[in-house]
């Protein structure tokens, strides 16, 4: 497994894994099809506290840098500023049974919860040029079977779970991962980010700071379609407000690696807090007093730093340890040729 910064110099310290698992207790499980000549998708769950902590609600917070995509249970999110639920990414037109799949897997594991409401967050990036996108592949069953592959330690990148049909600057893109540790008076924290990654123009990449200025791949769809959906997690003691801060700090990582946002992309970003278990639980029962302890508002730009280094690391992540694949009407996506991060400083083709 090669990963970008075994190719290229980038900033910042990463965890063991330099995944989003090096947030203690945040897993990430897959459903990867590939079926015959035109199935090409998946389900990815990343769960906030593991199995074992669905419930416990995660202070939360979300932005849309533009919005033709979907990201479900914002509005609750918003209102709450918790999650406490798994949150699953798949293919535009998959979103439903992922919801329902969610709501299965609560209905089995924790009825207690499932006999209240449930608003499950699922996000979508569109994967129709390689994904027969329309057919009934994705089925509630994937996103249970997701969520109880959900694991700690490495994590698998490239053309696996919800990121298996995606291309990223007209190269085969998908899941990625990176995570980077701060330093916070004596304590250190963790701040995990990972992305489903489908969109750009080749005209746009750039890797570590050097525009690679690539000719276009001639794509159908118009450049830089596609959509990206970001999930930042942390450690450090955050309040929603602060949560939400961190997820509008996702495109400054995004455009790192060249994209300036197109009109056809879903750019929708989550992040959530790890710390304060127990501490959001109060939804109904007594009058009563719940306390936060939070990172000073004055202190949290190396957090906001974290988030923008571990968001290019994760994008790059999911260009270079990926494959190239043939897919719905025998359209081929290539892979990013690892010559490209070392080599030129222009390189057309």
């Amino acid at each position: 497994m090669t990963r970008a910064r075994d190719l290229v110099d980038l900033p910042g310290t990463a965890g063991k894994h330099n995944a989003i698992t090096d947030v203690a207790g945040v897993e990430v499980g897959y459903v990867t099809l590939v079926e015959g000549d035109s199935v090409r998708t998946g389900v990815t769950a990343i769960l906030p506290r593991g199995r074992d902590g669905v419930g416990d609600p995660c202070a939360a917070g979300w932005h849309s840098l533009n919005g033709n995509g979907e990201m479900t249970g914002t509005t609750w999110l918003t209102e709450t500023g918790s999650l406490a639920l798994p949150v699953l990414i798949t293919n535009t037109h998959a979103v439903g049974p992922c919801h329902r799949g969610v709501i299965d897997w609560v209905a089995r594991h924790r009825p207690d919860l499932a006999a209240e409401w449930l608003l499950p967050v699922v996000a979508e990036t569109w994967d129709g040029r390689l994904n027969d996108i329309n057919g009934d592949h994705v089925r509630a069953e994937h996103a249970v079977a997701a969520i109880d592959a959900a694991a700690g330690g490495p994590v698998a990148e490239g053309s696996v779970g919800g990121g298996t049909g995606m291309v990223c600057y007209e190269f085969k893109g998908g899941s990625g991962t990176a995570s980077r540790l701060v330093s916070y008076g004596a304590d250190t924290y963790t701040v995990g980010a990972f992305v489903q990654a489908n969109f750009g123009s080749r005209k746009e990449l750039t890797i570590a700071g050097r525009p690679v200025g690539l000719a276009g791949g001639g794509s159908r769809v118009p450049p830089g379609a596609g959509s990206v959906i970001a999930v930042v997690a942390t450690d450090a003691p955050m309040l929603p407000g602060q949560c939400m801060a961190l997820a509008r700090r996702v495109p400054l990582g995004l455009a790192r690696t060249g994209t300036t946002g197109s009109h056809f992309s879903g750019d929708i970003f989550l992040a959530f807090s790890t710390a304060n278990s127990g501490a959001l639980r109060s939804a109904f029962g007594d009058a009563g007093y719940d306390t936060l302890r939070f990172v000073r508002w004055g202190a949290i730009d190396p957090f906001y730093e974290a988030v923008v280094q571990a968001v290019e690391e994760a994008v790059l992540n999911a260009l270079v340890d990926n494959e190239s694949m043939t897919g719905l009407g025998g359209h081929h996506v290539p892979a990013l040729p690892h010559a490209y991060l070392t080599g030129a400083d222009s390189i057309n083709g």
